[in-house]
């Protein structure tokens, strides 16, 4: 693959993985106004694949132990890009992830917990 090619790549995997992220940061600001929320929530899986229609089951605070840092990433078992991401904790249900590289500093300037944040769809986050 050449490297033009790399860097198109990672990038679109780091902005899909971005936008699962901030329509689950939306799911989580919702579920914490409910008096019970659920013990596990069917969060959307962040992987970088635009066909996946995964779950990640997390309660809260293991939503929040991922959320913790922004060029993490909480994806089913088997879809990890290992090109572009780090796998840095395994658990039953779910991996979390860490971006490298360009893939890295997308995420976190598209972290929605970020006041200065990017939308993760912009056509150019330089």
């Amino acid at each position: 693959m050449l490297e033009g090619d790399r860097d198109w790549r990672e990038e679109r995997i780091a902005k899909n993985e971005a936008s699962f992220r901030l329509i689950n940061e939306r799911l989580q600001d919702g579920l914490r106004r409910l008096p019970h929320p659920p013990e596990l929530i069917p969060f959307v899986c962040e992987c970088g694949s635009r066909r996946c229609t995964g779950a990640v089951e997390l309660s809260l605070e293991e939503y929040e132990a991922v959320r913790a840092h922004p060029d993490r990433f909480a994806v089913l078992p088997d879809h990890v890009f290992p090109e572009y991401e780090n796998v840095v904790e395994r658990h039953e249900r779910y991996v979390v992830v860490e971006k490298l590289g360009v893939a890295g500093l997308i995420s976190e300037l598209t972290d929605p917990r970020d006041d200065d944040a990017v939308d993760p769809l912009a056509p150019d986050l330089s």
